[in-house]
């Protein structure tokens, strides 16, 4: 197992990291015993960070009797999150992170995150609430060892956040195919410039980048020399990556904890040579055959004086043709509607003043048109109806 280092705390941590979200069930009920296996060898092959959340369903509970079961705790890092958008009063952190504590077996957790903290506005309403003072109160007792947070969302929501608060880590999505974007490669870049570890969620889009690749791009990956699986590809891509600390995997499989142990055992940065490289672009491009808006996400249509986050929408779109319209409608609703203040399409009132800096001369309002049109269909009507409930916002 390969580590890298926390800058803030010289702490050594796993470059591959045990996602929590996909454990195996059985009758909707995870099946503790085969999560153990797979946590257990994982553990032994060196894995020591292992990431769950309040809202995903048994997993705390899961990971917390693996950890009673091998008296690991001390081997291992805990990373869990705070559910923020349940929360009504300040009392609910304490409520929320009691449970947690419960659930995992545990009287402290070593990384937590405000889970899907997606843009400032957010922030500033936990701020209102008391959240610095909490988590101050927290780390001062030990309870909370690193505070940071998990995004989804546009590179400027990123920087604006990273800005925010003297964090001390964060967690965004990062794979060859989103170089470009949510926080993206520019927004890796300047969490690392600002001394924060990034932990990488999504490295293979939730299988997309295994089993959902189009034939051009399978071909490519099978014609490659040395011969690796196209998941092989996609996690040295991301570790060849110097400023990416930790990547998670939401490993369900003896096979896939065995696979992933054996690549972050090999994989450095920068170690990938130009024909790797050019391997990926040749891939990218089989990938970008369904883009259907050219938007690199460079920004300089922002912003928008009525909140369109228009690279994030075009990059929704995107997927919704690369994938299917499921995977597209999940990212749209996850980067631009689950929020204290949202960033959709249908709140452009066509003023046209992006369109004055795009260097690539899209025509923007009639792009976000079709993004409407597309993305912002019934089911979405219904879902962002229900969002504020739901999030109690």
């Amino acid at each position: 197992m390969q580590y890298r280092t926390n800058p803030r705390n010289g702490q050594p941590l796993s470059v591959l990291g045990f996602g929590c979200m996909r454990f195996t069930r059985k009758g909707g009920v995870i099946d503790q015993e085969k999560a153990n296996r797979e946590m257990k060898l994982a553990l032994d092959r060196g894995v020591n960070y292992f990431d769950t959340a309040y809202i995903y369903p048994g997993s705390e509970v899961c990971l917390g009797n693996f950890i009673e079961a091998y008296q690991c705790r001390d081997q291992i890092n805990i990373a869990t999150k705070l559910p923020h958008y349940r929360a009504k009063k300040p009392q609910d952190f304490d409520a929320f992170f009691a449970e947690e504590l419960k659930r995992l077996k545990t009287d402290h957790v070593d990384y937590y995150l405000l889970h899907m903290l997606n843009d400032a506005a957010s922030f500033e309403r936990l701020c209102g609430m008391g959240i610095r003072e909490w988590v101050a109160e927290k780390k001062a007792g030990g309870q909370i060892r690193n505070i940071g947070f998990s995004f989804h969302g546009g590179t400027l929501q990123f920087k604006a956040l990273i800005d925010a608060w003297d964090w001390d880590f964060c967690q965004i999505q990062f794979n060859y195919m989103d170089e470009h974007n949510q926080a993206g490669i520019e927004g890796l870049r300047y969490a690392y410039e600002k001394g924060l570890p990034v932990v990488i969620m999504e490295p293979l889009r939730g299988g997309k980048l295994v089993n959902g690749l189009p034939r051009e791009a399978r071909r490519e990956f099978e014609l490659a020399q040395p011969a690796r699986s196209p998941a092989d590809w996609g996690l040295r891509w991301i570790w060849n990556h110097p400023e990416v600390t930790v990547v998670l995997s939401g490993m369900n499989d003896v096979a896939q904890v065995e696979e992933n142990c054996r690549i972050a055992s090999e994989s450095l940065p920068n170690a990938l040579g130009e024909d790797a490289l050019q391997l990926y672009e040749r891939v990218q491009k089989a990938l970008a055959k369904g883009v259907r808006v050219g938007c690199t996400g460079c920004g300089y249509c922002q912003p928008c004086p009525k909140g369109v986050d228009i690279p994030t929408c075009f990059a929704a779109y995107n997927t919704s043709y690369a994938e299917n319209l499921v995977a597209g409608m999940r990212e749209y609703m996850m980067c631009t509607t689950l929020r204290k203040v949202r960033s959709n399409a249908g709140l452009c009132v066509k003023c046209g003043r992006c369109e004055q800096h795009c260097p690539q001369h899209i025509a923007i309002r009639e792009e976000l048109d079709g993004v409407r049109r597309r993305l912002e269909n019934p089911v979405y009507k219904v879902a962002a109806k229900l969002a504020p409930k739901i999030l109690k916002y």
